[in-house]
């Protein structure tokens, strides 16, 4: 019996060692994933508050107090922008340097009563203009960054693992005999998996709501279209990685290259705010991105149209690029 069980455990072992794409994926995924994490939190340590100041930059030899230490100095050029942050607690104070140096402080906020006495401690002369609001919970925030993963995954696995198996059962080679073109098969594919994901996600959505409750003030339609531009962008991003190959574990492999990058810079567990400028490029190549940033913008800020067109316009454009591509790509038989 023990001979037999080492005979196929040998043969197992074998067989993993000669998957190549397995096993330079098993390899290099947690390397990957140590460098990519030292990246986004890497550097010296964050400061403890954050203050916005009026203008195009921050000059930090305009004002004695943008020479405090611990304190971040972000330039914020759009006051209405900047008030509904500092109402959301998501900055600490807003200041415009002067003369008249004038600061605006959130009454509800405990960071902002302290760095206040910073700024009167620097200028005692300073204009003082209180607002109030509670901070967002880390729920609200949270919340459309679990409703675009579960999108995402979704999306890239549902579709790609759907054609490799028709491929490798024979079925995309049985309808390469009809007049059927590889356009009609994947579009019929994009819009079956579309109709289901929307259909999670707005029972997701209120149902969700219902139980734990989440702020919400934007426009419901433009949420609906911006989830149809969303799911059909990563839709045809997970076509085009199953559109040619057969082989389960290089496919399985490319899918999670992909999802991994997207769950930890597209913004799903904390906000890219801080980290190195080249690793936010980064995170805006990817779909998920774009969707995450522009559905908080109406989620939490009320945004419009107009707001969020960048975004609607880059998830439109990769859209058709990706479809296109996964239809000029496209393998109807194993080779």
């Amino acid at each position: 019996m023990i001979r037999r069980l080492l005979s196929v455990l040998h043969a197992r072992n074998l067989e993993f060692v000669r998957d190549r794409s397995a096993l330079i994926f098993s390899l290099l995924l947690p390397v990957a994933l140590v460098i990519g994490m030292s990246f986004v939190f890497g550097g010296p340590e964050r400061p403890l508050f954050k203050v916005g100041i009026l203008s195009a930059s921050v000059n930090r030899d305009a004002a004695p107090f943008l020479r405090e230490h611990y304190v971040q100095f972000v330039a914020v050029p759009q006051r209405d922008a900047a008030l509904r942050e500092l109402t959301h607690q998501q900055i600490d104070l807003l200041v415009e340097l002067g003369p008249p140096q004038r600061y605006w402080v959130n009454t509800d906020s405990p960071k902002g009563y302290i760095v206040e006495k910073l700024l009167l401690a620097a200028d005692p002369s300073a204009q003082r203009q209180p607002v109030s609001g509670a901070a967002l919970r880390y729920v609200d925030w949270l919340f459309p960054g679990i409703l675009g993963m579960n999108m995402m995954f979704s999306c890239l696995f549902g579709v790609g693992y759907v054609v490799l198996r028709y491929r490798k059962s024979g079925f995309l080679k049985r309808l390469h005999a009809t007049p059927l073109s590889a356009f009609e098969f994947l579009s019929a594919q994009v819009l079956s998996r579309l109709l289901l994901i929307l259909t999670v996600t707005a029972i997701l959505y209120a149902g969700i709501g219902a139980v734990i409750g989440f702020h919400s003030v934007g426009s419901v339609p433009l949420l609906i279209l911006l989830a149809v531009l969303g799911a059909l962008s990563m839709i045809a991003l997970g076509l085009t990685i199953a559109a040619r190959f057969s082989s389960e574990e290089l496919v399985g492999g490319l899918l999670n290259v992909l999802t991994w990058p997207m769950m930890l810079l597209s913004g799903i567990w904390f906000s890219l705010e801080g980290s190195p400028r080249w690793v936010q490029w980064v995170a805006h190549a990817f779909p998920l991105t774009h969707v995450l940033d522009a559905a908080r913008a109406v989620m939490l800020d009320g945004a419009g149209l107009t707001q969020i067109a960048p975004h609607l316009l880059f998830l439109a454009v990769t859209a058709l690029a990706f479809l296109a591509f996964g239809a000029w790509s496209f393998r109807w038989r194993i080779e």
